[in-house]
């Protein structure tokens, strides 16, 4: 049978108003010629939708399998309605993505400009959080999407992988570490550090490690970025813990040496999350798929 739009918005609001003429009001069109889309309707679906009462219309139970059908309907056509302003350029989408101070800095921007000149609607906002906080905020709708540790527990979200990565020490070539083949963080512990930042999340997960080890990092400076830790580390002011991928592109350029480290948290198996497919906006779609495609 034939119906459009303004049938199933018609169906909608005298639902929601309970009366024929408030609903013909929101549109805004004459109560008659809504009595008669209504009508019609009725009639090519050979179905009564509502009972007409002195105190108002009411759904029939087949009227009410109709208006969640035609729910459904409406919500699709309104997001491809946003979607065709979007590809337009007629509005702006922000997505907002949760990850830790590895991902942020290392293995994300590596791999989101090629999305970002796909979509030149989007606006990406990215939020640095220890990955605790990236599951938490994530099932607090406060950002759409997350890359967190996969080691945690991620109850209430669904999770794909995207990267393996590696926390390493980074020492001078000549210091007594260097020709370890590996070592834990105890062992490093004796030397002073060359930090980020205390409010970073990755530095607040290093110092919480040498504390429950009770022995307290030795902080000797801190810099903003992995690339002026590796700097300073090569003039001998400490060693660093750095995510490997940060480390071998030292190594590359400065006279450091990476250090592997033998426990299993300096593995992280970043995977990607969200509360449900259903729940994400297109473009939201479109960057899970691309990331975990990466």
């Amino acid at each position: 049978m034939h119906f459009d739009l303004a049938d199933l918005r018609l169906l909608a609001a005298i639902a929601a108003t309970g009366s024929l003429s408030k609903a013909a009001a929101t549109f805004p069109v004459a109560v008659s010629a809504a009595s008669t889309r209504l009508r019609l309707f009725e009639a090519r679906s050979g179905l009564t939708l509502f009972l007409r009462k002195a105190d108002g219309m009411q759904l029939t139970p087949a009227g009410r399998l109709v208006l969640e059908s035609a729910r459904g309907v409406l919500g699709e056509a309104q997001k491809l309605q946003d979607t065709l302003r979007e590809l337009a350029g007629q509005r702006r989408i922000t997505l907002h993505l949760a990850a830790s101070t590895v991902t942020n800095s290392t293995l994300l921007p590596a791999v989101l400009g090629p999305f970002l000149a796909d979509y030149p609607e989007v606006d990406l906002q990215l939020v640095e959080h220890k990955s605790i906080d990236v599951l938490r905020v994530v099932l607090a709708g406060e950002c759409e999407i997350g890359v967190y540790d996969g080691n945690l527990v991620n109850e209430g979200v669904v999770s794909l992988p995207f990267r393996t990565e590696r926390l390493v020490l980074l020492v001078p070539l000549d210091h007594p570490l260097a020709g370890r083949g590996q070592l834990r963080l105890a062992d490093a512990l004796g030397f002073p550090f060359v930090c980020l930042p205390a409010e970073r999340a990755m530095q607040r997960f290093v110092e919480e490690l040498a504390m429950n080890l009770a022995m307290p990092l030795k902080v000797r400076v801190r810099a903003p970025s992995f690339e002026a830790i590796a700097q300073l580390v090569a003039q001998h002011a400490g060693i660093a813990m750095l995510p490997e991928t940060a480390a071998v592109r030292a190594e590359q350029e400065l006279a450091v040496r990476r250090v592997a480290l033998e426990e299993r948290w300096a593995t992280l198996e970043l995977r990607i999350c969200f509360r449900s497919w259903e729940a994400l906006s297109s473009h939201g779609r479109q960057l899970v798929s691309f990331l975990s495609g990466q």
